[in-house]
């Protein structure tokens, strides 16, 4: 190939990588940029097809991309099946693999019927271990380029690279997930101990209190209003104590789930609010989240939207809980100016949902999420 050639394959691979790092650095799922880099070598080293291979646990790999080889995503077979596949994983270097002829398992099969004769694969690694490999494939009789190793493995630490994001991102979903239920469990608790201890005693005090007053003699009436206004004031700390309790965590959302607390929402709401929710039991963080989005957009549909009506309405369908919040307010509600839309957000996307807020200006807000029912 002359120089002008030369050239031309060296801008064209680098275009090709450009593509594919956009691609990483967008975050787009693996299984996006392994489709992309099968098709990207399917063109730039002369092959008739590449695939992306996992190494599993079992001793076995699982075809996880796939383009021009025939080769379905999904095909598992055993590791020694594909002398390219097994040479890597013994050497953890790239390969070239001049026969097929091998093999004797189901997958060496399919591949010579398949008319693949040779191949040339590149390990891929996820922080220092052996993920999988690249691989592309000829049904030629003549070998690849020379240097066809060399381009793979370009494209294979991008693969990597693209797992190992993924798999951080994972990671920080899941620790997030752990701090709202371990936060959740913790108000469970304080609430639980508020009910059984401190509520209680007070309740004892304040009942121990009007049957002294209801036996005090008809001459102690100075007592008797002494006595009157010290229960006035535990019934009144009982009641500042049962509404720090439902703020901390309502009771009733434990007990009942999310539409009995939604209702019991309602009917402390300073604006009219109209439910239309469903009444089955959801998982805890579920219910949770649920809870504190509703409460709070009811907050502050009374406090800044200037509100009538609140309408509330939950759905289970397709595995996700699809809850909507709309008012008939003033609108223009930016979820950057105050804390409590940001935290909710946090709680939301932790358990792996999504939360979206539509409010134009002069015609109202309407609070919209989505959470899977499985929260790992």
């Amino acid at each position: 190939m002359g120089a002008d050639g030369d050239l031309a394959q060296v801008v064209e691979q680098q275009a090709a990588l450009r593509r594919v790092a956009t691609l990483v650095a967008r975050g787009v799922p693996p299984t996006a940029v392994f489709d992309a880099v099968a098709a990207e070598l399917d063109r730039l080293i002369g092959a008739d097809g590449a695939v992306i291979d996992r190494y599993e646990a079992d001793g076995t790999i699982t075809v996880l991309a796939s383009s021009g080889s025939g080769l379905p995503v999904g095909t598992r077979g055993s590791l020694e099946d594909s002398p390219v596949s097994a040479q890597v994983w013994h050497t953890g270097r790239s390969v070239r693999v001049s026969s097929y002829a091998g093999g004797s398992g189901p997958l060496a099969a399919q591949i010579r019927e398949l008319g693949i004769r040779s191949a040339v694969g590149a390990p891929i690694a996820v922080e220092g271990r052996l993920w999988g490999l690249t691989v592309a494939f000829t049904r030629q009789e003549e070998p690849m380029a020379a240097d066809a190793e060399a381009r793979i493995a370009d494209f294979t630490d991008l693969v990597g690279t693209a797992i190992a994001n993924a798999q951080a991102r994972a990671d920080l979903v899941a620790s997030r997930t752990r701090v709202v239920i371990a936060a959740d469990q913790a108000r469970r608790r304080i609430e639980r101990d508020l009910h059984d201890g401190i509520q209680q005693r007070l309740v004892s005090l304040a009942v121990a209190a009007r049957m002294v007053e209801a036996d005090l003699p008809a001459g102690a009436s100075e007592l008797r209003a002494r006595l009157s206004a010290l229960t006035d004031g535990l019934n009144c700390a009982l009641d500042e104590l049962r509404e720090i309790s439902r703020g901390i965590h309502p009771a009733i959302l434990s007990d009942g789930g999310l539409g009995p607390a939604l209702k019991s929402l309602a009917r402390r709401s300073a604006v009219a609010v109209r439910l239309d929710v469903c009444s089955d039991r959801l998982p805890e963080p579920v219910e949770a989240a649920g809870y504190y989005v509703v409460a709070e957009a009811l907050a502050n549909a009374a406090k800044y939207a200037h509100a009538t009506v609140v309408h509330v309405d939950t759905a289970v369908s397709d595995g996700r809980l699809r809850l909507t919040v709309r008012d008939n307010g003033i609108g223009g509600a930016d979820p950057a100016s105050g804390s409590g839309l940001t935290g909710l957000t946090d709680r939301v996307e932790a358990l792996g949902g999504t939360i979206t807020l539509d409010s134009p200006v002069g015609h109202g807000t309407s609070l919209q999420v989505e959470l899977p029912l499985v929260v790992h």
